[in-house]
């Protein structure tokens, strides 16, 4: 049965994890875990690099060198210790990637569209972590400065498992589980990583039924249908719209969290399920926990 193909998002994932991004995600895993096995006080640092090398196999030498551009302007502008300046700094950053000549000059480095996007979603959430990095570097004293190096910008802002879709995590938070140095376990990491997958499998079949059997985008793109439907079933399609949405990211959110425990961090907590949600205040603290906290940060 054919797929419902009007969910842009979940079709754009999809086809990047089956072409790449998971093998490249498993190469993290391999790089990570050989690092904690062998050199753990520099797994920053090896991480940092597969990160760089991902993101140069991925969107090209002219992809990768606008990400390291848009970090060093980002920490050169955080010098001067003032956050207006710092997010004044991001939204002009941000702001080049709506102007007509730079989208043009874009889109001709690849030759499809999805390479282009992919660029342009991953430039976006990176804006985030460089900022996040940035007001932090205001925030803290001449004492704790050798913590807020550009090495370690680097670090965060390459470390791959976050890198083109999130979720998002504050830069302290990464910091401080990043140093931290704890036992090795290569039993207990593959327990974690075989329970994961198979939550993720189970999480990624329910979306694909609910894509291949619903139709739920497909109808709220016909105005039709939904004029001739009862208000009780245009309350279903609302219902159903968003518990696709919330399966959607639990496998979006999923992979990148389940490679962040295998790294010794906590990631921040998956959706809630939005069937229990009866304000859109919690809708905000709890279904995209690392925006929220970077937000209150």
């Amino acid at each position: 049965m054919p797929q419902d193909p009007m969910d842009f998002e979940w079709s754009f994932w999809i086809e990047w994890g089956r072409e790449r991004l998971l093998c490249l995600l498993a190469g993290h895993l391999l790089v990570s875990q050989a690092s904690r096995l062998f050199v753990e006080k520099y797994k920053p640092w090896c991480l940092m690099v597969y990160g760089m090398a991902a993101c140069w196999l991925l969107l090209g030498i002219k992809g990768f060198a606008v990400i390291l551009l848009h970090a060093t302007i980002s920490f050169a502008v955080a010098q001067f210790q003032l956050s207006l300046l710092t997010w004044l700094c991001s939204l002009v950053l941000l702001s080049t990637l709506r102007i007509p000549a730079v989208e043009e000059a874009k889109r001709k480095w690849y030759d499809t569209e999805n390479e282009y996007y992919l660029l342009l979603f991953t430039v976006s959430v990176r804006c985030l972590f460089y900022t996040s990095f940035s007001l932090e570097y205001c925030w803290h004293g001449p004492a704790q400065k050798s913590s807020h190096s550009f090495l370690w910008m680097l670090a965060y802002v390459f470390y791959y498992p976050m890198f083109h879709n999130g979720p998002l995590m504050n830069f302290d938070e990464f910091s401080k589980q990043m140093r931290r140095q704890e036992a090795f376990s290569l039993k207990t990491n593959l327990s974690i990583l075989i329970m994961g997958i198979i939550r993720i499998f189970f999480w990624w079949c329910l979306a694909e039924l609910m894509i291949h059997l619903m139709y739920i985008h497909a109808l709220y793109s016909s105005a039709p249908p939904l004029e001739a439907a009862s208000f009780w079933a245009l309350g279903g399609l609302a219902l159903a719209q968003v518990l696709f949405f919330y399966v959607k990211y639990l496998v979006l959110y999923g992979v990148p969290a389940l490679l962040l425990r295998m790294d010794g961090l906590k990631p921040p907590a998956l959706p809630s399920c939005v069937s229990r949600m009866h304000s859109f205040t919690k809708m905000w603290r709890s279904f995209d926990v690392g925006l929220h906290r970077f937000l209150v940060r």
